[in-house]
């Protein structure tokens, strides 16, 4: 009897020690539902900051077209617009959970007010890809962006080669808590500093054209002698040419950073100096990409890089990039 009670004590002990291998190695995967399904099979909820905004705008075509050449039909993929708004955008996500989705994607638009949500979807097993801001916790499958902070570098000696080494610049900064933002000012002022630029202001315009142009009719009154005007976004560089423009200044130059239409016509026309150029195309077509990976049980790095490239009138329209 005491052996029958010896063997079953192994046995509940084995046991135990198997359910617990089982659940750490369960919970070690995190963010990820484990099994095997084509495209066609996935169904997959996208949560954009703000589909007004050229640069998200194709990156929303680009989702919906890639998704579709890969056979996931139109009812599988739900592509929501924030508008710019953090509880709009947590409401989406949570829909996507509730909806018991295989994957979201989400385009943050605050790194840190969608934590919250991001862990909820953790705890749900559905796996997060996150695509041009960063999160603050919470885990993802992985992070498809630009490199933000080699965009700012890029763009402080692009404002070097048309400005001169200490000319005194403006800085427009983006949405405050964007990661994308920030990379971008510590990329740009890491570079600036090294190479002797004059920050001489910088005020967030919040990605925005109407507060670019705003922002930098106030900063240009308050300064005298600007030479140059960084822009954490095209569209705050467009701002920034409408008020240089109605200032009756003339040889400042304006670098921006996207690569959007109306920024590349604004280099060809010598409005703007430059633009760094990001894909938001490709960046949607690879955080799609990772999800289609992780279902075939393939590895899928933590971060993901899209290619860009810095435009003047000299590339504009041979770089190949059109968005």
């Amino acid at each position: 009897m005491k052996k029958f009670k010896k063997v079953m004590l192994f046995a509940v002990a084995a046991g135990a020690a198997l359910s617990l291998v089982a659940c750490s190695s369960s919970s070690s995967t995190g963010n990820s539902k484990t099994a095997n399904k084509k495209p066609s099979e996935l169904k997959i909820g996208v949560s954009i900051s703000d589909t007004s905004n050229p640069y998200f705008a194709s990156m929303q075509k680009a989702i919906a077209a890639y998704a579709s050449s890969k056979g996931v039909s139109s009812s599988n993929i739900k592509i929501t617009d924030a508008q710019h708004d953090s509880a709009k955008e947590n409401a989406n996500v949570q829909n996507f959970i509730s909806a018991g989705d295989d994957a979201i994607l989400i385009d943050p638009v605050d790194s840190d007010s969608v934590v919250a949500i991001i862990k909820k979807a953790n705890k749900a097993n559905i796996p997060v890809v996150l695509m041009d801001n960063n999160a603050n916790g919470g885990d993802r499958l992985t992070f498809v962006a630009s490199d933000n902070v080699q965009a700012g570098s890029l763009a402080a000696q692009a404002i070097k080669a048309g400005a001169g080494s200490s000319a005194k610049t403006l800085e427009l900064q983006g949405t405050p808590g964007a990661s994308s933002g920030i990379d971008r000012g510590n990329g740009f002022e890491k570079e600036a500093k090294t190479l002797g630029l004059n920050i001489v202001a910088k005020q967030s315009a919040n990605f925005d054209r109407a507060k670019g142009l705003s922002v930098t009719q106030d900063l240009l009154q308050a300064n005298s002698g600007v030479q140059a005007i960084y822009a954490q976004n095209d569209e705050m560089a467009l701002g920034a040419v409408q008020a240089v423009k109605a200032a009756g200044l003339k040889n400042v130059v304006i670098v921006g950073v996207d690569g959007e239409a109306d920024s590349r016509a604004a280099v060809k026309a010598g409005d703007m100096y430059a633009t760094v150029a990001q894909q938001p195309n490709k960046i949607g077509e690879l955080a799609l990409q990772a999800v289609f990976d992780h279902y075939a049980g393939k590895t899928v790095p933590s971060i993901t890089h899209s290619p860009i490239v810095v435009l003047k009138k000299n590339n504009v329209n041979t770089a190949g990039i059109n968005w």
